[in-house]
């Protein structure tokens, strides 16, 4: 579950809904689309996450549903993001974790810790950095924190998320920040494809050599 995770959200304020999203996601080549469906009734929400599923299939990409694991499980998904008000991974019945992968949303250090009793396969931390694409009573949190959630998280890979731009991934390179999640820089962008491959390319750059070093140290 490494790098560029698109959300494919449904917040009317976005000119495409989810399916689109991911339709364009997916041209740019991304590696996972995670639908967030916080408006949508239960039918409408397995209704593209049916859809995104085929497209992901289509294009090699891995699938992940928020919240709910029991859609997760119909539409087949790869994997299920589990926030800290939804079911925990325990509650997920041990025969089906073998068919789902769980990330899970953390926000602070408690949280990061807890984590490491929980069965789960990346854990996601934000808001780095100020956001109004999802609503979150937690403040932005920082670089020095992400630095911190990378070492808590270990060895389990930390994807980064909060008002996630181009001019912070090198940041957040550095930080160890294994992925990075983005809604509006994809959904919000005149050219969704051309925003995913641009957020693609600058996370996958190699930070200059010394960079790399100290980001292991």
């Amino acid at each position: 579950y490494l790098g560029l995770h698109v959300l494919a959200d449904d917040d009317p304020r976005w000119p495409c809904d989810p399916v689109e999203q991911a339709r364009r996601a997916c041209a740019a080549g991304v590696p996972v689309v995670q639908l967030r469906a916080k408006f949508a009734t239960d039918q409408q929400c397995l209704e593209w996450a049916l859809a995104i599923r085929e497209l992901t299939w289509e294009a090699g990409a891995r699938f992940v549903l928020n919240d709910r694991f029991d859609i997760a499980l119909l539409a087949k998904a790869d994997a299920v993001h589990l926030g800290q008000n939804d079911l925990p991974p325990a509650a997920i019945p041990k025969e089906l974790r073998t068919r789902l992968a769980i990330g899970r949303s953390t926000h602070t250090d408690a949280q990061l810790e807890a984590t490491r009793a929980e069965d789960v396969d990346y854990v996601a931390f934000g808001p780095v950095f100020g956001t109004t694409s999802k609503e979150s009573e937690f403040d932005a949190r920082g670089l020095e924190a992400l630095e911190r959630a990378v070492r808590l998280a270990a060895p389990r890979p930390l994807i980064a998320i909060g008002g996630i731009q181009l001019d912070h991934l090198a940041d957040l390179r550095r930080a160890g920040a294994g992925g990075i999640a983005v809604i509006s820089g994809v959904a919000g962008a005149l050219d969704p494809t051309t925003a995913a491959r641009d957020f693609i390319e600058r996370f996958r750059h190699r930070l200059p050599a010394s960079d790399e070093t100290e980001s292991l140290s």
